[in-house]
């Protein structure tokens, strides 16, 4: 029986470059988040945090440049109540928004990227 105490307690943000910090705040606020951090932590050094309302863990959008290159996959899997709306939302906005997966065994699940090519999951969960 492990009775150590865990070395980490839980995620606090997750960094995702972009190429241009106000477009990408812009588009995370349209989709519901809010801004927890905006500040320019040094000279020519922004650092901005946002997160879903009520959640702990952040987004922070930081800046790309040399080895910190936008266009990643985040790894970053959203929860919706609505896939189908939430598909249909990014499309409006304009994103590139990949096939809405309707598996029997699976809930309702796509994919999409930011204005950077960044990569992000939607899963419905009700």
């Amino acid at each position: 029986m492990n009775t150590s105490r865990p070395t980490f307690t839980s995620v606090i943000t997750v960094a995702i470059p972009v190429s241009n910090q106000d477009r990408a705040k812009a588009l995370l606020e349209q989709l519901g988040f809010e801004s927890r951090i905006d500040a320019e932590l040094q000279p020519d050094f922004r650092w901005i945090e946002l997160a879903l309302p009520g959640a702990d863990t952040t987004l922070s959008l930081v800046r790309a440049g040399g080895e910190l290159q936008a266009g990643i996959d985040t790894g970053i899997r959203l929860a919706t109540p609505d896939a189908r709306a939430a598909h249909a939302r990014l499309q409006a906005l304009g994103l590139n928004v990949g096939e809405l997966l309707d598996w029997e065994s699976a809930p309702l699940m796509f994919e999409f990227r930011d204005p950077d090519g960044n990569r992000f999951y939607v899963t419905q969960q009700v």
